[in-house]
């Protein structure tokens, strides 16, 4: 009996892992749907099949309660994060490029129609549009629109930053500095759509309780990223946190801080906003696992 019940297990635990895997499966089929919707914006061979899996699989393991049609606008803001770090740290040529480049997303997000030739603009309008009809939206909007411009703005400090250093024109920025943009991951901006989409009345109630324990996930990842994609950035001319100190391990004990600083806020989350504090924890663990083996841009 001992033995049949840790087959039974097993065939349990197989099919769990078959149940959230179809569930990315349904996600990616929609990324490709939207992919082909934008050819524009989705032209450069990063986004690919492995890219767009990769998105999904990633919410649905973090969150594999919700069905399909609940991760859609979830999955779909990821993309548009990866887009706008693409169009900011690989095509962008010029500081009056970019400037106007966030301007524009600023202008969409406000509720600006996007101009014709702005595809990236395009993409976030669509988004737009789909959260606006959801319920929340009318509470937590403003969340959202706070969470976009703070990503806009780090994206473009970022490339302030990689820039001056690579023409030596002023110091580096410190490793605190560094932390404190870590919305150039876009991280928070996405896991306000999830709220927005997937949150009950608990949700709206501690958004803002929910939004400072994402930041302090959101940072960890930050680090998890560029410890594992330090030789990738050096090859790009990619800023990375290991750039800005004397020894990796700063990078690695800092990492570990901001872990147990982000696991406490989940743990005092979860009494009132049990999945919600469940679906960051499973952000930070997925994404930590991730890394060990690859990376979401599949490019080298």
């Amino acid at each position: 009996m001992a033995q049949r019940q840790v087959v039974e297990d097993a065939l349990q635990q197989a099919a769990e892992h078959g149940r959230v895997c179809a569930l990315a499966a349904q996600g990616q089929r929609d990324l490709q749907r939207c992919l082909a919707a934008h050819p524009d914006l989705f032209a450069e061979g990063p986004f690919d099949g492995a890219l767009t899996s990769s998105i999904a699989l990633a919410i649905a393991f973090s969150a594999p309660w919700c069905e399909a049609a609940e991760l859609r606008l979830t999955n779909r803001a990821v993309l548009w994060g990866f887009a706008l770090d693409w169009q900011v740290d690989r095509l962008a040529t010029s500081a009056v490029e970019l400037d106007g480049l966030v301007r524009q997303q600023l202008l969409v997000a406000d509720g600006a129609a996007a101009t014709t030739d702005d595809p990236l603009g395009h993409l976030l309008a669509d988004l737009l549009a789909d959260l606006a009809a959801e319920p929340a939206f009318a509470e937590l909007g403003g969340a959202w629109r706070a969470a976009a411009r703070r990503t806009l703005h780090a994206m473009r400090q970022e490339w302030q930053w990689k820039t001056a250093m690579r023409d030596d024109l002023q110091p580096r920025p410190t490793l605190t500095d560094y932390l404190n943009n870590a919305d150039n991951l876009a991280c928070t901006v996405v896991n306000v759509v999830h709220w927005i989409r997937t949150g009950g009345a608990d949700t709206e109630a501690g958004l803002d309780r929910l939004v400072l324990a994402s930041d302090a996930v959101q940072r960890a990842l930050r680090l998890v990223n560029d410890l594992s994609t330090y030789e990738r950035d050096l090859r790009w001319g990619d800023l990375n946190a290991i750039m800005l100190v004397e020894d990796r391990a700063v990078v690695e004990q800092e990492l570990a801080r901001l872990v147990t600083e982000a696991t406490d806020l989940l743990g005092e989350l979860r009494a009132d906003c049990p999945r919600e504090a469940a679906y960051l924890t499973r952000q930070l663990g997925y994404t930590t696992g991730f890394y060990r083996s690859t990376d979401f841009w599949g490019v080298s």
